[in-house]
């Protein structure tokens, strides 16, 4: 499929959302999106369907190749850090919501992880990165970057990964992006500044992998295991113990199944 220009839709224009598109970028959307977040009134969407020195978590390298979507959408907040994190869930759903156009047969294939990412068959799709800093004493830039495989997947890494091509969907990052933009605009208008945290919460939970089953998690503090009960309204996963005990975890590395149960 030919690739025409990134745009965004008459509603999500209408609704005050910005757009930097760029053919290619050395250095990651999210870099981009940080030293625009004093410049800009309101939300702006940073996109290219070509990165070639972005990062992901941990520091890790986060290439696009030419085809693929690397997007990142800066909004300014007066949340706390704690709320703003919760907009990885918000940006699980719009991407769960805009595969879902593109490809709708795909439906029930796609599934979100904790904390975030999106996968196609179990195997990773879509990767999200937040980022902040502040912008005055009241308000802080937030950054939401979102990488999706759209026509390559990249290889050696430690879990599977697919790509939209992949699994024989034929579409550009340019269509991908118009979809998430309108996805976001909706699922971000519902999480309402966090007030609307509970029902993003019970939407990310109709479509979470591994509830109920043996999970580990890579913790700052070591490694805990136990079986996935749910998140909290602060997207904290809830884990339930061998020993009967509950375990708030705000942030780690997450391993399901047979993985799980050798860590």
């Amino acid at each position: 499929m030919a690739a025409g220009p990134f745009r965004l839709s008459a509603d999500t224009e209408a609704a005050g959302f910005q757009l930097a598109a760029f053919d290619k970028l050395n250095r990651s959307t999210n870099t981009e999106a940080l030293e625009r977040a004093r410049e800009v009134s309101g939300p702006l969407w940073v996109v290219t369907d070509e990165q070639t020195g972005g990062r992901g978590r941990r520091n890790r390298a986060w290439i696009a190749p030419k085809g693929n979507l690397a997007a990142s959408l800066v909004m300014a907040t007066g949340v706390s850090i704690a709320t703003a994190a919760t907009l990885g869930f918000v940006a699980g759903l719009a991407l769960e919501r805009a595969i879902a156009r593109v490809a709708p047969y795909l439906c029930h294939r796609i599934s979100l992880k904790w904390p975030n990412d999106v996968l196609a068959d179990g195997a990773k799709l879509v990767g999200i990165l937040l980022e902040s800093e502040p912008l005055d004493e009241h308000r802080r830039a937030v950054v939401v970057g979102i990488g999706v495989n759209v026509v390559s997947a990249p290889e050696g890494l430690p879990y599977p990964a697919a790509s939209l091509a992949s699994l024989g969907v034929e579409t550009s990052a340019q269509d991908v992006f118009t979809a998430l933009a309108d996805e976001w605009r909706i699922a971000v208008a519902l999480w309402d500044e966090g007030r609307g945290m509970g029902a993003i919460r019970d939407l990310w939970l109709e479509r979470a992998v591994g509830l109920g089953a043996p999970i580990s998690v890579q913790a700052p503090d070591g490694v805990l295991a136990g079986v996935f009960e749910t998140i909290d309204d602060m997207g904290r996963l809830i884990m339930q113990r061998a020993d009967g005990t509950e375990a708030v975890i705000a942030a780690g590395e997450v391993h399901f199944g047979t993985l799980a149960t050798k860590r």
